[in-house]
This record gives structure tokens, C-alpha cells and sequence, in this order.
């Protein structure tokens, strides 16, 4: 797969899982969506995050901390959609 593909791949990945559940996937659940080895997926998620990509890991982890427009983790800027919160902003 060209790099291009993969860090596509990777992006809508984690944007539905994100708008489906307001959580980001573990780099696991990417490289099996993928159908390629996890040390393989650990590595596109790495791929992604490099600047100038505006959101980050989670500092010293794999774990996806922001990615834009949305933050895994709770913040005081919390997003609904028809009465349901599931989200929080960058």
C-alpha cells in the first residue's frame, strides 16, 4: 500500500470511529481494519500524527489524544447532536 493510501486508511478509520463513538481506536483495532500486522498499524497511526497533522498522541503512548476536530479525552468543550453527547472538542 503507498504511504499516501495507508495514512488515508488510517484517517478514515479513526474519524468513523470517532463520529460513531466519540473514542478514538487503539492502533490494534486500525491495523486489523486494515488487515496488517499491529506493529504494521502502530506505525501508520505514528505516520498520521507527524506535522504538519494538527492533532497528537498522547504524550510518551500510542494512544490518539485529539484528532481535530474532536479530543478523546474529556475537555470543557462537549459536543451534541440532536440531544446526544458523545464528543468533546479539540
Amino acid at each position: 500500500m503507498k504511504e499516501a493510501d495507508t495514512l488515508n486508511s488510517v484517517f478514515q478509520i479513526v474519524m468513523k470511529r470517532m463520529i460513531e463513538t466519540g473514542q478514538a481506536p487503539h492502533y490494534t483495532e486500525i491495523a486489523a481494519k486494515m488487515e496488517v500486522p499491529v506493529e504494521e498499524g502502530r506505525k501508520a497511526v505514528h505516520a498520521l500524527f507527524t506535522p504538519p497533522f494538527p492533532g497528537w498522541l498522547s504524550a510518551g503512548t500510542d494512544y490518539i489524544g485529539s484528532f481535530p476536530p474532536f479530543s478523546n479525552l474529556p475537555t470543557q468543550y462537549r459536543i451534541s447532536v440532536d440531544g446526544e453527547q458523545k464528543w468533546f472538542a479539540q
